[in-house]
């Protein structure tokens, strides 16, 4: 069992709690705080013991960790366990988060938006109001969809230079 320390706990907690804000399982969430702090790959039973949950939950919250991509299984010479690995760099790991939130969310919501505009019928009484909220909502997803296509494919470095341009521009517009 992987000895936690007060910061480490207070860390696992909270990143559980945000996760059931995010709409993720704390036990997932808790996992994945666990592993991303850890200094070695840990085997399904010692995280299990370490946050006192079901091995069998350890197991469907790894594999959800690994179709999100921030979680891999890599083998210990030696041991003929799965033991299993956080992605450590925080920027890498938000893109592959916001890739599967825009696939599993924006995607699907900018599609029900096109097939409702295309579906309104043009005399209906009401529609002027439907159509107009529908199109702002729809333009809206448009927009977001292409900033994020703009941003996933500059360099880590950019990124960062953008959003520090970004404090800079806004601490200038205070002044």
């Amino acid at each position: 069992m992987a000895e936690l320390t007060a910061v480490q706990t207070q860390y696992i907690l909270h990143w559980g709690e945000m996760g059931t804000r995010w709409g993720i399982n704390r036990t997932v969430a808790q996992i994945h705080a666990l592993l991303y702090l850890s200094p070695r790959a840990l085997p399904a039973e010692e995280i299990a013991e370490t946050l006192s949950v079901a091995r069998s939950n350890v197991s469907t919250s790894i594999r959800e960790l690994e179709t999100w991509g921030i979680v891999r299984a890599v083998h210990v010479l030696g041991d003929r366990r799965e033991h299993y690995e956080s992605m450590k760099d925080v920027w890498e790991m938000f893109r592959l988060v916001i890739e599967q939130r825009k696939r599993r969310e924006i995607d699907p919501t900018r599609e029900v938006l096109r097939r409702c505009l295309a579906d309104l019928p043009p005399k209906e009484p009401g529609v002027a109001c439907t159509r107009e909220r529908l199109e702002a909502m729809a333009g809206f997803f448009e927009a977001v969809i292409e900033l994020y296509d703009q941003m996933k494919g500059l360099p880590t470095g950019t990124v960062r230079k953008l959003l520090r341009m970004g404090t800079k521009v806004k601490r200038a517009k205070a002044g």
